[in-house]
């Protein structure tokens, strides 16, 4: 179906465009993580780039889903007529919403690059091209607030000249955030989408066109740049992101997505539509021997040839701090380790370092400003100190389960029930890279993969496919909460074939309802009707049934409308902050009113929500 395109870059075009990003990230993000050969095959480029996008579009929505609250429209308004009689938000908003958003969420280098590139154009269409920079001609941008002599709407919004002009900056600033940039990455792609946007005249679809066709003509030439890329024959997996984001912004203002390339037999150069998936080392050796997905770092002259290089953990963490003060943090970053990208302005800034010591990392930070949604992951690949001769070798299991665990009390739970855990602190869900790394833990023939969160999917499904290029058999069982990976946990047999298990264990997550009980934290719309911020919200499989002030009141509502489908067993895990007697109520409830149901409780620790519920 063809998509009705935007005659300029308004509040509604920013909202297509990125539900048009994620949709093509999420078309294309299996391939891209297949290309991800540089600096060495992590298979996660394509993930993180479609991660970042989902909290840019989040964050979007958010914005019109408060504008409707405010104007009586529903959450799911036809955004241009919104736009149109000035009710919805502003061009500035819904591009601040999206650059935020995305640096929220940004994960790996390319993530956090592509934050830096959204962040650079929301400066430009947001101050109404009144930033920093001058084109090829002189000032070549502005925002157009008035009557568009058309129906008579007054809107809000920039043309072809402020596009050019945003995409120019979106490049320089990206740049400037890395502090050791390389030819031939999405750097590269996104300097020459900028080139060819400079040199196109018209609105905003034929800037669009020209900035796609320049990345595009970019991307098969960083083979050329990259030596890793050469020999893999692929081509740069985050400039083949960013060409498919800017599909998706010749999509929002023509109606149609520009024709893919024809698939080529082979060849070095081809765009990555073209090439040959690489789906892991070359000749038997990572190319440039780093970590990470998209770090850049020149080590192509070499003299990493032992294969052991690179740092061994990934630090990323959200910083509040001032412009000196993370001026300061750059310098010591660089001499502590390598693929730095720091990201960000107006005293939030996201941080993405690879270093050998991540407790200075995180000191470093902690001496800038405020760190938070610290994100700490091992690569996984061993002690980089440390020859794979030298150290012992270790005898595969048969099966293991790798789950994924929102508190520290649930991890113990599971750990004790023999799986190896990924924490998810609240805020802060584990990357594939985290994901694969504890499959690489578990060290078993066989792996079941327990997400327990929805938004996990694409992550998890990354992480398993990444895992299976390494030889290891990985079943995903779509598990949407911590309590149904409890109900397949309790029934998994490592001795039994590793297909039955798989069915045994997905029958049990599937007959388990799951329930949450948290606090809503800003005002919105909810299938139960307005919420408050601070109200307390009862989730029924992932949709608020109720909304009160009480917590034990809504809890024991939620779990009369569970068990009114029957249920045989009915798992409670309180969080840290829940009230101490809500478990006491819930259980004697259930012992008065629902014969032959047993109760189990568990402390969950700081899991987020203050209450989980699974009825079997």
């Amino acid at each position: 179906m063809a998509q009705v395109p935007q005659r300029f870059f308004d509040a509604a075009a920013v909202r297509t465009w990125c539900g048009l990003s994620l949709r093509a990230l999420g078309r294309a993000r299996e391939e891209i993580d297949a290309i991800n050969v540089y600096p060495v095959a992590d298979g996660d480029t394509g993930t993180n780039l479609y991660l970042t996008v989902e909290s840019a579009v989040a964050a979007v929505e958010a914005v019109f889903a408060a504008h409707a609250v405010r104007t009586g429209e529903p959450p799911g308004a036809e955004p241009g007529r919104m736009v149109g009689r000035g009710e919805g938000p502003s061009l500035a908003e819904a591009v601040g919403a999206m650059a935020h958003g995305a640096l929220i969420g940004a994960r790996g280098n390319s993530g956090t690059i592509l934050a830096q590139l959204l962040r650079g154009l929301a400066q430009v269409l947001a101050s109404g091209g009144e930033t920093a920079h001058t084109g090829p001609t002189g000032p070549t941008g502005y925002t157009d607030r008035s009557d568009d002599g058309d129906d008579g709407d007054h809107r809000d919004h920039t043309d072809g000249p402020g596009l050019r002009l945003a995409l120019r900056h979106a490049a320089e600033s990206a740049r400037q955030a890395v502090a050791h940039p390389v030819e031939g990455t999405v750097l590269t792609v996104a300097a020459a989408a900028a080139d060819a946007a400079d040199a196109a005249d018209g609105d905003c679809a034929e800037v669009a066109r020209a900035a796609h066709e320049g990345a595009r003509a970019a991307l098969a030439t960083t083979p050329e740049q990259l030596p890793a890329l050469e020999r893999a024959g692929v081509v740069d997996a985050g400039g083949h992101g960013l060409v498919t984001v800017l599909a998706a912004l010749v999509e929002t203002f023509t109606g149609r997505a520009p024709e893919p390339p024809a698939r080529a037999a082979h060849g070095p150069a081809a765009p990555a539509a073209e090439c040959s998936p690489a789906r892991g080392p070359v000749d038997g050796v990572s190319p440039d021997r780093l970590h990470g997905d998209d770090a850049y770092r020149d080590d192509a002259d070499g003299d990493d040839a032992d294969g052991l290089g690179g740092p061994a953990f990934e630090v990323i963490y959200l910083l509040e701090a001032a412009d000196a003060a993370v001026a300061r943090l750059r310098e010591r970053l660089d001499a502590l380790g390598d693929s730095l990208v720091v990201v960000g302005g107006d005293g939030l800034w996201h941080v993405h370092v690879h270093v050998d010591d991540a407790g200075a990392a995180v000191e470093a930070g902690v001496e800038a400003g405020r760190p938070y949604r610290i994100r700490i992951t091992h690569f996984g690949h061993g002690d980089a100190h440390t020859t794979h001769a030298e150290r012992p070798p270790r005898e595969r299991a048969q099966r293991a389960v790798v789950a994924v665990v929102p508190g520290e009390g649930l991890a113990g739970l599971y750990a004790e029930a023999g799986a190896t855990t990924v924490l998810a602190r609240p805020g802060e869900p584990p990357a594939s890279g985290e994901l694969v790394h504890a499959v690489r833990r578990a060290h078993a023939r066989e792996v079941v993969l327990l997400p327990n969160d929805a938004e996990l999917r694409h992550t998890a499904a990354a992480a398993a496919e990444q895992a299976r290029t390494e030889g290891v058999r990985v079943a995903l069982i779509p598990t949407r909460s911590a309590v149904q990976g409890i109900a397949a946990l309790a029934v998994h047999e490592p001795g039994r074939r590793f297909d039955e298990d798989v069915v045994a264990m997905t029958s049990a997550a599937g007959a388990t309802r799951y329930a949450e009980v948290t606090v809503a934290e800003h005002r919105s719309w909810t299938t139960a009707g307005i919420c408050q911020a601070g109200d307390v919200l009862g989730l029924v499989d992932g949709d608020v049934a109720v909304i009160g002030t009480d917590v034990t009141d809504v809890a024991a509502t939620v779990l009369d409308r569970m068990l009114a489908a029957g249920g045989e067993l009915v798992t409670l895990v309180l969080g840290d902050e829940a009230p101490e007697s809500v478990a006491a109520h819930l259980e004697a409830r259930v012992r008065e009113a629902y014969l032959a149901v047993d109760t189990v409780v568990y402390r969950g620790g700081r899991q987020g929500a203050l209450l989980l519920v699974g009825v079997e």
